[in-house]
């Protein structure tokens, strides 16, 4: 058997019943390629399903394997190591469906799943102690450059409050109450082997950005400001020390 003929064997496992090309029209012609074809077509939803739990949980199984079929269909996986499958595109495909315009914050809940899994498998690393930077006097905290720790993910979203909506959805919530329709920031983290979040002010996030770039923290402060000219500053890197979204940092050599 050539390449191309395990290609089309591939695409017929993933296409409607009826659909397949010629070299291997009579394969699945047979009853028992439906088998298959449903098989795969499981793995694939089933993968997405565990992939984007509190997407799923938000609209409902029957809507959500029905948009993962179709999109297993048009992006079957490409990487046997199916954590990653969907990152690259399932939530805007699902936003992109019709009946979805009513849920306009799906691609961003799909995007903090993706995040969670992100921190959940990152490498070990030591957490910054939040009594780190005390001893430092103003000028070499200001030069000092802090280092996200590996699992740390953080993401503000501007107009909608995606990360409320996401932790109702990924655990159980016992608040049902009104969610203010404002923007708003999450931070997430992982101690003791779990994934552990809490919202973070969009000073928080821009700071942790400038961080990551390899700004030192009086470069970064500048920067978070600039998003948030009235945070505290000082709170900010204190709840970011506690959450312990940084392992290490540098002082300037000078």
């Amino acid at each position: 058997m050539n390449p191309s003929f395990h290609e089309s064997m591939a695409r017929a496992l993933l296409a409607p019943p009826g659909d397949c090309e010629d070299a291997v029209a009579g394969l699945a012609a047979q009853p028992a390629f439906a088998v298959y074809r449903n098989t795969v077509a499981k793995g694939c939803t089933d993968a997405l399903a565990a992939n984007f739990p509190a997407m799923l949980r938000l609209v409902g199984e029957d809507w959500f394997r029905a948009v993962a079929v179709a999109y297993a269909r048009q992006f079957p996986p490409q990487d046997a190591r199916l954590l990653g499958y969907g990152d690259e595109g399932f939530g805007a495909f699902a936003q992109a469906v019709p009946t979805a315009a009513a849920l306009p914050y799906l691609e961003g809940v799909a995007r903090l799943d993706t995040l969670w899994r992100a921190a959940h498998v990152a490498a070990d690393a030591p957490v910054l102690p939040a009594g780190a930077l005390a001893t430092l006097a103003p000028q070499a905290l200001a030069a000092c450059r802090l280092v996200p720790h590996p699992a740390a993910r953080w993401a503000w979203f501007a107009d909608q409050p995606v990360p409320g909506i996401w932790m109702r959805n990924r655990a159980d919530w016992s608040d049902d109450g009104d969610i203010a329709w404002r923007g708003e920031g999450v931070l997430l983290t992982r101690a003791d082997g779990e994934v552990a979040w809490q919202l973070l002010p969009q000073a928080g996030c821009a700071l942790l950005d400038a961080c990551a770039a390899g700004q030192p923290l009086g470069s970064a402060a500048e920067h978070a400001l600039a998003r948030d000219p009235d945070a505290d500053l000082a709170q900010v890197l204190r709840l970011l020390l506690r959450a312990g979204a940084f392992t290490s940092f540098a002082k300037d050599p000078s």
